[in-house]
């Protein structure tokens, strides 16, 4: 005889709580935890995405704001989430929850269906491509990654001075070892995109980290064609 098909009693507003709620419930605190379970029933079941305030989650959750903020952060290092915090109280976060935490498959746009996303990742690329440490093509994964910061509400600002401060960094590297590669891929600024969201940096240090950057950027591209006039090859033309 077969057993009688279950039925829900509300067909809507349910959440596909599996395995991955079983492996989140094992990593993280109790509060984290219970954070996360709002996070999940409350996200765009398409994106796995949530706007948020600090305040609504808390009262959501039964929390203080202080409590909160500490979850996310467990929420972030603990790569369950992908956490992009407002710049005041008064603005929404956004959460995205990682593949690995998450039991549906992620629905996301592409630039052709949607011309703002398009201009985005567009204007992604050419941030990316600029930088004289720089050395590839703005690949599937790349373009995909950019769509991601998109659809998490990553504003270009961020991803301006996310890629100003990664390439400082890089080009400290370069002159510390010379032999050190380029930057390869868009991955690379992914944290640092994260880092600048939650900076509070003068706009006067980012302007004179980008003056310094132009002249790092400048001697990188002065070191490369000397080196490139110095080839075999280029002897060869003389």
């Amino acid at each position: 005889m077969s057993e009688a098909r279950l039925q829900l009693k509300h067909p809507v507003g349910w959440f596909a709580a599996g395995a991955e709620m079983k492996q989140a419930l094992q990593i993280l605190s109790d509060g984290a935890f219970k954070l996360y379970v709002h996070l999940c029933l409350h996200a765009d079941r398409r994106t796995a995405q949530l706007r948020f305030r600090l305040a609504e989650l808390a009262q959501a959750t039964g929390h203080s704001v202080r409590s909160v903020t500490t979850y996310l952060e467990q929420l972030r290092l603990q790569e369950v989430c992908m956490v992009y915090t407002a710049s005041n109280q008064h603005e929404h976060g956004r959460v995205e929850i990682c593949d690995r935490f998450w039991p549906y498959q992620k629905q996301t746009e592409s630039p052709l269906e949607n011309p703002e996303l398009g201009l985005y990742v567009s204007r992604v690329r050419s941030l990316f491509l600029s930088p004289a440490c720089v050395a590839a093509s703005f690949s599937a994964a790349d373009e995909k990654l950019a769509a991601q910061w998109y659809h998490s509400g990553v504003v270009l600002e961020h991803v301006d001075r996310a890629i100003l401060l990664g390439c400082a960094r890089k080009y400290v590297a370069l002159a510390n070892h010379p032999g050190a590669g380029p930057i390869t891929s868009l991955q690379y600024f992914a944290g640092v995109v994260e880092e600048v969201a939650r900076l509070e940096m003068p706009l006067d240090d980012w302007r004179y980290l980008l003056t310094r950057v132009k002249k790092m950027e400048a001697h990188c591209r002065a070191q490369a064609n000397f080196a490139g006039a110095d080839s075999p090859q280029a002897k060869e033309t003389k």
